[in-house]
């Protein structure tokens, strides 16, 4: 396992590279699953424009004025932050030894902090005033939803990671009730359907403030967004952050089949479970007591096959509506297959003791059961107008 990027390159590269211990893995691909699946989101939303399916908006933008002072004021914050703490730890003898802590503790180099946050604010207003002009003037342009990608992805992150962390405190309720602020803060503790469902709610709300039609903004997420979940799966299996399965005992079904794909033990896992490792010294050297299933590896395979079937499907499929139909049946009976497997938290005091993902993973697969047969009725005529 590689809990951050420097095990990575030094293990591949044989490089030590000690800065890079403040690049977890998982957020690295997390982040690496956002910035790829806008892109293909773009893809697919210039191709929907292109079919007369999206109306654009007018905005008017002021051209050639200086920089405002809120300009100045947020670089200055950014500057700040990325000064206090990224540089910061370069500054603090024992900030690397434990990278996480020291990013969610108030330690930093405050004085570094100010010099790269006045750098900031002065590239901005260099950049300000190399387009100044005499007279600044005011223009209208127009916005289509491809271009307003990067604000759909800032709020799918940003209400994705709340509703993430909302949800796995409630299915473990518990630990959130004998440590709050830790639970709340933790990088670790992230549940899927939580950010999902969160995420989709703000996005709903942005596509009516743009006027964005939402049915075909979802088609064009149904392929992305099974995209996105088996990128980010990459990083739950190369860190270890927890997210296996149970313990597996039984023979491999075939001679050939490698052992870290039936059953593994998650050396040096990021969240320092198990027990310690022979000779290892450090952080990060435990390694779980039995073999279990790992299926964050097999989610990333299962999706990526599902995003393959989305991405053959997706021209072909007329009615606006049936491909999120199909995705929402996709993802529910993936997730609901491999928590059969997976170690979870589940509701004992409901019939059959299901887990939070079981029940969510059920529901998406009815309606989409339902929006793959009604969509004919509810959206056919969708126009180009705001539904």
């Amino acid at each position: 396992m590689y809990p951050n990027l420097y095990y990575v390159c030094k293990d591949l590269f044989g490089i030590d590279l000690v800065g890079l211990k403040l690049v977890n893995s998982f957020g690295f691909f997390v982040a690496l699953s956002f910035i790829i699946s806008a892109w293909v989101l773009t893809l697919e939303l210039r191709r929907k424009q292109q079919q007369g399916l999206f109306v654009h908006t007018e905005e008017t933008i002021t051209i050639g004025a200086s920089a405002s002072w809120q300009e100045l004021l947020i670089n200055f914050l950014i500057g700040f932050v990325f000064g206090y703490k990224i540089i910061g730890a370069f500054t603090i003898p024992d900030a690397l030894n434990d990278p996480q802590s020291f990013i969610l503790s108030a330690r930093g180099n405050a004085g570094v902090g100010i010099l790269v946050g006045l750098f900031f604010a002065g590239l901005k207003w260099y950049e300000k005033d190399k387009q100044k002009l005499a007279k600044p003037e005011k223009r209208t342009i127009r916005i289509w939803p491809q271009d307003r990608v990067g604000d759909i992805v800032l709020y799918a992150a940003l209400f994705g990671f709340i509703g993430a962390k909302i949800f796995h405190n409630l299915e473990n309720w518990g630990d959130f009730v004998k440590d709050p602020i830790g639970a709340l803060v933790s990088f670790s503790g992230l549940t899927f359907y939580g950010g999902l469902i969160c995420a989709g709610i703000a996005i709903y709300i942005y596509s009516k403030k743009n006027k964005i039609t939402f049915v075909h903004l979802l088609d064009a997420m149904a392929t992305t967004m099974m995209l996105a979940y088996a990128l980010g799966r990459i990083g739950c299996q190369v860190s270890g952050d927890g997210d296996w399965g149970i313990v597996n005992n039984h023979p491999k079904p075939f001679s050939w089949l490698p052992d870290w794909l039936w059953a593994y033990r998650y050396p040096h896992n990021v969240i320092g479970e198990g027990i310690p490792i022979p000779g290892c010294t450090g952080q990060y050297c435990n390694q779980l007591a039995a073999p279990v299933y790992p299926t964050a590896l097999y989610e990333i395979i299962a999706c990526l096959i599902l995003f393959s079937v989305l991405w053959m499907i997706r021209k072909k499929i007329k009615v606006p509506g049936q491909l999120f139909g199909i995705y929402l049946i996709f993802n529910g009976v993936e997730r609901f297959s491999i928590e059969t497997i997976r170690v979870n938290t589940r509701y004992e005091f409901l019939p059959f003791h299901p887990t939070q993902a079981e029940i969510i993973s059920l529901l998406l697969v009815i309606s989409g059961v339902i929006m793959l047969f009604k969509a004919q009725k509810w959206f056919a005529n969708t126009a180009t107008s705001p539904q």
